[in-house]
């Protein structure tokens, strides 16, 4: 807890960067680009590991410590990746998120992913995700690979993506992420774009999606779906990372959801182990919208209360857990 802040993070990831792990160039350049994340974003006087140390096999302790020891961080998000066509492990394995979500069974949420390309394979893994290991939702990746080639589904595929929703409904489960923006590796940009979530969002109103990284560089896009429909939200990982070397740009990103969705459909995430979450933690606590955006554009001021639903409120609602009693 932050001040009196409840702190959820919606996002850490248990890496394997050893090269071994990579398929080829295709996997390898998806790991640099996020090592350029993390050299780029960190701000002076942060931690920027060197490449020996960032690409490595992460390990659960690493990312338990990082997050509940070394930050003011109260729940997390166990996130696994899906990406079993660049890494032999999918990069954050989900078997190591269910486990780091074992260990503080209080405290430590684990998101379920699949393939949806991989059909009955799919669904069969979905009923283990949640039966066996108490999935509470799940992560989706729409750029997919066959030898290092992209080989994108959509989220508005009645054949592809609507089978997983389904199946996610008959198992109780009514909270979906997905992977938006932000092109990393070998993707093509149009593949990363928010075109398909009015589908999904449309067809299935009971199911909360939730886009993550607010859909960079779409967030336009993004801002007027957010608007459009009830069961569409934004995620700020990799996005709030801004908010010390590039605040301007943060300002405005943040301004834009305010004013268009509001304080309620947007999500705090880390990304953690490419950010610590401490320094944006302290950075956002303290954060205010410039006045001359506000007065420019229109952009609501990032109130206590905004923060409050932001970094913790919204996504306990959405993971039907009520509010956190504070002192």
């Amino acid at each position: 807890m932050i001040d009196d802040f409840f702190v959820f993070d919606s996002v850490a990831h248990v890496f394997n960067f050893e090269p071994k792990n990579a398929y080829g160039s295709a996997g390898q350049m998806f790991s640099n680009h996020l090592y350029a994340f993390h050299t780029t974003l960190t701000p002076e006087g942060e931690t920027k590991l060197p490449p020996e140390e960032f690409l490595r096999q992460w390990t659960i302790d690493d990312i338990h410590r990082m997050v509940y020891e070394e930050s003011d961080t109260d729940m997390l998000v166990a996130m696994p990746l899906p990406l079993t066509d660049l890494y032999h492990d999918g990069l954050s394995p989900w078997q190591e998120c269910a486990e780091l979500a074992a260990r503080d069974p209080d405290r430590t949420i684990f998101w379920g992913t699949v393939n949806p390309l991989e059909g009955r394979k799919a669904l069969d893994l979905m009923e283990r995700q949640v039966g066996e290991f108490n999935a509470r939702a799940f992560k989706l990746y729409n750029v997919r690979y066959d030898y290092g080639s992209p080989y994108p589904w959509r989220m508005d595929d009645p054949r592809v993506a609507f089978p997983i929703f389904e199946k996610a409904q008959d198992l109780g489960v009514n909270l979906i992420g997905v992977h938006k923006g932000v092109p990393l590796g070998p993707q093509p940009i149009e593949h990363t774009q928010t075109w398909d979530m009015d589908g999904a969002a449309a067809n299935f109103p009971d199911i909360n999606f939730v886009i993550f990284h607010v859909g960079l560089p779409f967030l336009d896009e993004t801002c007027w779906q957010l608007i459009r429909y009830p069961n569409l939200y934004a995620d700020l990982a990799a996005t709030i990372n801004f908010i010390v070397r590039a605040p301007r740009m943060f300002a405005e990103i943040i301004g834009k959801l305010l004013f268009w969705c509001g304080e309620d459909k947007i999500i705090y995430g880390s990304e953690a182990p490419i950010f610590h979450p401490q320094w944006a933690l302290r950075a956002f606590r303290d954060f205010q919208i410039p006045q001359d955006l506000c007065e420019g554009y229109g952009y609501p001021q990032l109130t206590d209360q905004a923060k409050r639903k932001i970094l913790g409120e919204n996504l306990l609602r959405l993971h039907g857990l009520g509010p956190v009693h504070r002192l």
